[in-house]
């Protein structure tokens, strides 16, 4: 039996790409942020906003790895890479929060290495 590949089931794995992508260059974007956070005035505020779009994205990245599962019968493998994303940036914003950078700066780090690799496994 042939598996005919259609635009419908494209669509998710596209969507998890570009979920994926945007985490990447959110979390990057942080990086950034903590850098103007350390040498401006205005560096808390970005850091702050840059947060929440992190997280934002996260959560935009745990949807599309559920929709590319669910209803195309994908694998459940990116829900459960999406979820540990979820509760890394979770743990990053609490430490981020209580003001812990010796935690939050190698954890911040390790999410941008795991979500690059996330993404070339795309």
């Amino acid at each position: 039996m042939a598996i005919q590949v259609t635009a419908d089931t494209e669509r998710g794995p596209a969507f998890l790409r570009i979920a994926i992508a945007l985490q990447t260059l959110t979390i990057f974007l942080q990086a950034v942020s903590a850098g103007l956070l350390l040498t401006s005035s205005y560096g808390e505020t970005l850091h702050s906003a840059g947060a929440r779009v992190m997280y934002g994205a996260t959560m935009l990245y745990v949807l599309a790895a559920v929709l590319a599962w669910k209803p195309g019968g994908g694998p459940l493998r990116p829900v459960l890479h999406a979820s540990g994303f979820l509760v890394l940036a979770s743990a990053q914003v609490v430490l981020g929060i209580a003001h812990v950078p010796s935690v939050h700066v190698p954890l911040g780090v390790a999410m941008f290495a795991l979500s690059v690799l996330a993404l070339a496994r795309r």
